[in-house]
């Protein structure tokens, strides 16, 4: 549990999750609620921090062609998320 912050640090800097507010109030002046707050991932290291957690690691001592496959397809989804929130932080609430 002592290295929490620095997995969480780990998790934003691979775009494994990301960093972002929401403030409905900010609606009514006219203003986005939503906003990114993570920069741009470091893709190359997502499959590395994939590696790095037992919950993946132990899937693919089990199942490795599987995991290869879905490792693959979180990296992909994980890559849509953003450019979800990319879209959704671009909006313009000014009307």
């Amino acid at each position: 549990m002592g290295a929490t912050q620095n997995e969480a640090k780990l998790a934003v800097k691979s775009g494994y999750w990301h960093l972002f507010r929401y403030n409905p109030l900010l609606e009514a002046e006219g203003k986005n609620p939503f906003q990114l707050d993570s920069k741009e991932p470091e893709w190359n290291t997502f499959q590395d921090f994939l590696k790095g957690e037992v919950r993946y690691t132990s899937l693919q001592l089990s199942f490795p062609e599987a995991a290869g496959e879905l490792f693959k397809a979180s990296e992909d989804n994980a890559r849509w998320r953003y450019k979800s929130y990319l879209r959704m932080a671009a909006m313009d609430f000014s009307k």
